[in-house]
């Protein structure tokens, strides 16, 4: 590993961790002696993604990674949260065990998980992956949402606009909740 400070081919280890795919460790350069971050990850058997119009190339997790952060761009979620969310879908590639997946299959991966993080950054995701040609299929999209979030409490991920002891109580002119006199 070559130093970034002085590219010194040479370092020596001071600590080293599990981090959730790979190692982080931490380096000191034997000549300068800057102190540096490298993350090691195995890199698994070639994968390969056959799209739509059965080409196939090589599985991409940078690519997987901007179809996400596109979707969940100016999200309230935790940092951290997309990351996680790709080192989830690419490990669960890696346990299937195949060489080829349809991009099919990721994407319904994606729409899984997004669906029970964020119902916005879901829609947002869905519209590009099911290549929507008129706002009446949006629209089945977001009812089909609709439904079943009526069966199933909210993702926790996402906070809710009032507290709720406040729904359903009138807001005033500047947006605030009535107090009960």
């Amino acid at each position: 590993m070559n130093c970034p400070y002085c590219s010194y081919h040479d370092s020596k280890v001071v600590d080293s961790r599990d981090v959730n795919d790979g190692i982080r460790r931490r380096r000191q350069c034997l000549r300068c002696g800057s102190r540096f971050t490298t993350y090691e990850r195995l890199q698994p058997a070639s994968l390969f993604v056959i799209k739509k119009d059965e080409r196939r190339e090589e599985f991409n997790r940078n690519k997987l990674l901007t179809g996400i952060h596109k979707a969940c761009e100016k999200r309230p979620l935790p940092m951290g949260t997309v990351d996680k969310l790709a080192d989830e879908i690419e490990a669960e590639l890696c346990r299937l065990g195949k060489v080829e997946i349809p991009s099919a299959v990721i994407g319904n991966m994606v729409m899984e998980r997004l669906k029970s993080l964020d119902y916005i950054a879901y829609i947002r995701f869905a519209s590009v992956y099911r290549e929507f040609t008129d706002i009446t299929a949006l629209k089945q999209e977001v009812d089909t949402l609709v439904s079943s979030e009526a069966e199933t409490p909210a993702p926790t991920s996402q906070l809710p606009l009032l507290p709720s002891e406040q729904v359903g109580r009138p807001l005033t002119r500047q947006g605030r909740v009535r107090r009960s006199k």
